[in-house]
């Protein structure tokens, strides 16, 4: 079959991520933008892995993703952040294909007065709005975000859960 000039088959608009085999179940992935990510399975070579898996990388890109939003979010509120984290557990259907079940994130903000109301804020805005990865996941995954804010001029912690409304 022949297609038209400049008609590779594929989305319209969409850009191609390339992954090449490297080895075993190793594969060099090329990304859009050029970059390079190299992926391994855990049933690769008696489960020694040289790369992430590819459920480690859905979850670095949830993280990464709501992160980002957050700091952004957070740095428009003009909140004096002086570190940020946020950190994922995860739970897993025991069969095949092994979905992911729960996801819980912990945002620890560290800073000046940091308010929780804008750290609430920005976190579900994030939610809610901006992070593609979580619009996604959600609500097929039970999604948890929860907040710990280290105010380092009062030398307390605050915490909380930030609840989304049913869908």
């Amino acid at each position: 079959m022949t297609t038209p000039a400049g008609d590779d088959g594929g989305i319209a608009g969409g850009d191609e991520t390339v992954l090449r085999l490297s080895g075993d179940l190793q594969f060099r992935a090329t990304t859009p933008s050029g970059f390079e990510v190299k992926i391994d399975s855990l049933a690769n070579a008696g489960g020694i892995l040289a790369a992430p898996t590819p459920m480690e990388l859905q979850l670095v890109a949830l993280g990464g993703c709501t992160a980002m939003d957050v700091v952004s979010i957070l740095r428009k509120m003009r909140q004096d952040v002086a570190d940020y984290q946020v950190r994922l557990t995860n739970a897993r259907a025991a069969e095949h294909p092994k979905v992911y079940t729960e996801i819980q994130l912990l945002h620890v903000v560290r800073g000046r007065g940091v308010s929780e109301a804008n750290v609430r804020r920005a976190i579900e805005l994030a939610m809610t709005r901006y992070c593609p990865i979580f619009a996604m996941l959600h609500p097929t995954v039970a999604i948890t975000e929860r907040y710990e804010i280290v105010d380092d001029s009062a030398g307390t912690t605050v915490s909380g859960e930030v609840i989304l409304p049913p869908v």
